[in-house]
């Protein structure tokens, strides 16, 4: 270990800088060297456990109320805007409104054809499992599958196949999915914590 690693620990130990870039500041006051190569030191020594960094479950939310209305969970408002902006549409905007019709039918789209899939991989896959394209695809041809069985299912009730019954299935079926998938990341995010 030479003297820079010995600084490097003598300042984040003494220090306790609450970020990454805090410690690179004060880093910097005393050596002149690369961004990179200061992280890239960190790095070697936390692997070598001679820098230890606590886990803050400050930054996490305590409850599930708090984690729902955080930042964590930005696609799950994005879907819930999408989903309720889309059966509002449905409701409102009649069939022969020229202009506001193609808005309806865009919005009906992505409703009918990505979100109801998009919130059951949520739920299936986690995050880091799939990558941007394959999450598209599956949420694509997922929701080429659940829309038809939620309209078979519809079919032998007394509502049948109609566009109420079928926007409010799907609106009902997106939001579930994507409950399910933020009580589960929840859940998930609080146990790596505790270990």
């Amino acid at each position: 270990m030479d003297e820079f690693d010995q600084a490097l620990i003598r300042v984040i130990g003494n220090e306790h800088p609450e970020t990454l870039e805090r410690a690179l500041e004060l880093v910097r006051l005393r050596f002149s060297e690369t961004d990179k190569a200061i992280v890239n030191r960190v790095l070697r020594l936390e692997s070598q456990e001679k820098i230890l960094f606590e886990k803050t479950p400050a930054t996490f939310p305590a409850s599930l109320t708090g984690f729902i209305f955080s930042g964590w969970t930005a696609w799950y408002w994005a879907v819930f805007t999408l989903a309720t902006l889309a059966t509002v549409m449905v409701f409102v905007v009649p069939e022969n409104a020229f202009p506001m019709v193609y808005a309806r039918y865009l919005f009906g789209s992505v409703f009918v054809l990505f979100l109801p899939g998009y919130s059951l991989i949520r739920v299936l896959f986690d995050r880091r499992e799939l990558d941007i394209i394959e999450r598209l695809a599956l949420s694509i041809g997922l929701s080429l599958a659940l829309v038809p069985m939620a309209g078979l299912l519809l079919n032998y009730t007394p509502w049948g196949i109609r566009t109420i019954p079928v926007t409010i299935c799907l609106l009902a079926l997106t939001l579930v999915f994507a409950s399910a998938s933020v009580i589960r990341d929840y859940t998930m995010r609080k146990k790596m914590l505790e270990v």
